[in-house]
């Protein structure tokens, strides 16, 4: 069985890898780490777990050395939002901990490193629907500039000194299970929340609004399958398309309401309107489906229903928590009704 270290494993995408990767090879072969203690206690007593700081070299080096570590889950990293307002932290955590992370790799053997890039590598003047695999770079925020970095980093040392980097331009990433972490895109989760607590959504996009998506399943989905993949079938490597599905805002606030009665959203478009505005609108990830066979499970039906089942669950026992509150008076789980959702199964 491999030896895996997963970073950022408490992260949005890394505390639902962790579980999936110690179902798969087993709990004591997944070292979960990340800067602070996993408030999960699936994650906490699942398998080990270890502070660390992606940017110190040694901090990394030693987890290294404990576990004869032998592949890497790089998602340590700030996002896109606060990274627009903290961009020299962004840097250093997002470049200085991947290079970090590339280097130890190189020096000990490490067979191979997963890195999530994201839609936030392409910009402006890059084609926003459809976008190629092959296509110009041009981000215009400090999360996609490193993002881009990354992608090239990585790319340069499978080709310069054959570390098998392998990565994803993951779209928009919708859960369950975490609350939003500062990204553009959490407007999608965001909204899921209001809507279970029978709260009046406020939007920080505009309705027309439209992003590629995907639900956390198929992230997680994704990242297994392209590290399982055989090499020889790869021509890309640390850069692939990713996607599921695209919609607007409009379109998952009226998913949405065709289960919950009453929910309204009204639209206060903030800075991050003009950040979605630099990113695609929908994704070509033919490139995936040829070389490793990707094919996501969740359409935009397919993920509401299962987001509010799980979430009004949560709701009705009290665990449904948030960390920003763009909900005006909204409470926890006991503390308000729950409103009438009703949860049409047959749904696609």
């Amino acid at each position: 069985m491999p030896r895996v270290l997963v970073t950022g494993a408490v992260g949005q995408i890394g505390s639902e890898l962790v579980i999936a990767l110690r179902e798969r090879y087993g709990g004591s072969n997944i070292i979960a780490a990340g800067h602070e203690t996993p408030p999960s206690a699936g994650l906490r007593d699942s398998g080990p777990f270890e502070l660390i700081d992606v940017t110190d070299k040694q901090s990394v080096a030693a987890v290294l050395n404990k576990y004869d570590i032998d592949r890497i889950f790089h998602l340590a990293g700030i996002l896109s939002a606060v990274g627009e307002e903290n961009p020299g932290i962004c840097y250093e955590v997002n470049v200085g901990g991947f290079k970090t992370i590339l280097e130890l790799s190189r020096e000990r053997g490490i067979s191979q490193v997963f890195f999530p890039s994201s839609i936030a590598a392409f910009g402006r003047i890059t084609p926003r629907d459809r976008t190629p695999q092959d296509t110009i770079l041009s981000p215009s925020t400090m999360y996609g500039i490193t993002k881009v970095t990354g992608e090239l980093f990585g790319d340069y040392y499978y080709h310069r000194y054959g570390l098998d980097v392998r990565g994803v331009r993951y779209p928009g990433i919708i859960s369950s299970e975490t609350l939003p972490g500062g990204g553009t895109t959490d407007y999608a989760v965001d909204i899921f929340y209001a809507a279970v607590a029978g709260k009046r959504y406020s939007c920080f996009v505009r309705e027309d609004t439209v992003l590629p998506m995907m639900y956390m399943p198929d992230a997680i989905k994704a990242a297994i399958s392209l590290m399982e993949a055989e090499l020889s079938g790869l021509e890309h490597h640390s850069n692939f398309n990713l996607t599921a599905m695209s919609f607007s805002a409009g379109d998952l606030a009226r998913e949405i309401k065709k289960h919950v009665s009453g929910f309204e959203v009204e639209y206060a478009p903030d800075f991050r309107q003009g950040i979605a505005d630099s990113w695609p609108r929908s994704i070509d990830d033919s490139a995936a489906r040829r070389e490793w066979g990707w094919k996501p499970d969740y359409d935009l039906g397919a993920m509401t229903v299962d987001m509010l089942d799980k979430l009004t669950r949560r709701f009705r026992e009290g665990r449904l928590y948030r960390k920003s509150a763009p909900v005006e008076g909204e409470t926890e789980g006991k503390d308000a009704p729950p409103p009438q959702i009703r949860i049409n199964t047959s749904c696609k």
